[in-house]
């Protein structure tokens, strides 16, 4: 018996002694997935509880575990109001994912930890202060809107509308006909629009090709790729998706994109340091990574770092009137072009209307010519999918547009998660959609729009 017990007590002490290294291992170098899970939950807890208003434990419930890996279950959260901060572990003690929120710029991923480098980044930058339309003006200069009822029907179909579907926008001739919210979203809530930022970021770089700053012919981008083949990627080939950068956009596990936004304080810097995979204007590869690198290049064209972080308001938003749009940058003050731009409903369709108006807003040309007619263009490269401006030229899934009835110009502003906005110029017509929706779910947002053509058409004289 005594014997017994000597056993016990050794297998007890070598079980506690392989929980404490295993413990020690999880607090000091953690597994990079257990970090990206903790950098994400995190980032999307900040952002929608500063910038969209939510409850903290509701956001890490229904956006962050549900949906997600199911280690992200297991993650913690401290949410501290005072100083804006979110911190998240794995079982409350292990792989700390941080964001932190700035006054007017939403939150950014704080991958090291370090605060008070992400707070200097935007500092003391004055934003122009865009106000909130009057809700007895007519959208798009207020927010008074005149629904369609017929269409309000149709958006409160489930399987039209979309499992997890948060807001719904038709624009048509130049005015929303209909709208539908969520239970606890309304037309005030800014929503992320996850990938559609791709396109917003894209228009950036229009507003400074029409003053002249920047062409898609531009090569030599970047003072890191002098020397090597990189230097001759061109600025078009970017938007295209086709500069041959490697780059993995798998998500799920630790891949180029996750490791990206949740595991790099300068996101810039290590998209700058893969290398080709293939001769750039070769190949497509879908790439946040480019998104990034678009960023970093319409920031630097600018004088100094209060003139780039302000531009997005200056230059884009307050034209249009997109009083609650938000972009949010990285630890550095980049902004993360591929994925963080907060916006309500509305006014994600001010930006659609500005595409719906060739670039024209209120009599003014914010886009060149031909810019948004290359958002519609689809490229060989591509298969025809993705166009030569940051835009699809087809809607989730493998089947084309036209097998669902939709006109072949129809383009598509897309995001992770069921984000979307299709785009029929000759139509007038703008159908924004966003939500919570995984692709595994099958959700295509080409029969909501088609139904809604079938409507506007059966009212033609």
């Amino acid at each position: 018996m005594r014997r017994f017990y000597g056993l016990a007590v050794w297998a007890f002490s070598l079980l506690g002694l392989v929980v404490l290294v295993g413990a020690s291992w999880l607090i000091v170098s953690p597994p990079a997935l257990l970090s990206v899970g903790s950098g994400y939950a995190a980032k999307i807890v900040c952002s929608n509880v500063f910038i969209a208003g939510r409850d903290p434990d509701k956001v890490l419930a229904e956006d962050v575990q549900a949906p997600g890996h199911p280690l992200l279950k297991l993650m913690r959260q401290d949410v501290d109001f005072t100083e804006k901060t979110v911190t998240t572990h794995l079982l409350g003690a292990f792989a700390p994912g941080h964001a932190v929120w700035h006054e007017g710029f939403g939150c950014s991923s704080v991958p090291d930890g370090d605060f008070r480098a992400a707070r200097q980044a935007v500092s003391d930058v004055p934003l122009p202060v865009i106000p909130t339309g009057d809700p007895a003006v007519a959208w798009p200069d207020g927010e008074a809107v005149s629904p369609d009822g017929r269409l309000a029907a149709l958006l409160a179909e489930p399987e039209l509308a979309g499992p997890g579907m948060r807001a719904t926008v038709v624009v048509h001739d130049g005015r929303i006909v209909a709208e539908a919210y969520g239970q606890g979203f309304s037309p005030a809530t800014p929503l992320l629009g996850w990938s559609m930022t791709k396109s917003v970021n894209a228009a950036l770089i229009g507003r400074l090709m029409q003053a002249g700053a920047l062409s898609p012919e531009m090569s030599n981008l970047f003072p890191e790729w002098r020397g090597d083949a990189r230097a001759q990627i061109t600025l078009a080939q970017l938007f295209a998706m086709e500069s041959g950068l490697a780059f993995n956009e798998s998500y799920g596990d630790v891949a180029d994109v996750t490791r990206m936004l949740y595991l790099e304080p300068d996101m810039t810097r290590f998209v700058l340091s893969l290398p080709l995979e293939a001769n750039p204007g070769e190949r497509f590869n879908y790439s946040s990574g480019t998104a990034v690198l678009l960023s970093r290049i319409w920031m630097g064209t600018l004088s100094g770092r209060a003139q780039a972080l302000s531009f997005p308001a200056r230059a884009l938003f307050a034209p249009l009137g997109m009083a609650s749009a938000v972009m949010e940058p990285d630890e550095t003050g980049i902004f993360v072009g591929s994925s963080y731009m907060y916006a309500t409903a509305r006014d994600w369709a001010r930006f659609s209307l500005l595409l719906l108006n060739d670039g024209v807003w209120k009599g003014s040309r914010l886009l060149p010519e031909g810019f948004v007619a290359a958002m519609a263009t689809p490229t060989g490269v591509s298969d025809g999918a993705y166009s030569r401006m940051q835009t699809w030229t087809k809607g989730p899934g493998r089947e084309n547009d036209t097998d669902y009835g939709l006109p072949d110009e129809t383009f598509w502003i897309l995001g992770h998660d069921g984000q979307s906005a299709a785009i029929i110029p000759s139509r007038r017509l703008a159908v924004i959609r966003l939500g919570l929706t995984p692709s595994k779910l099958g959700y295509r947002p080409q029969r909501l729009v088609k139904r809604i053509l079938d409507v506007l058409d059966a009212s033609k004289p």
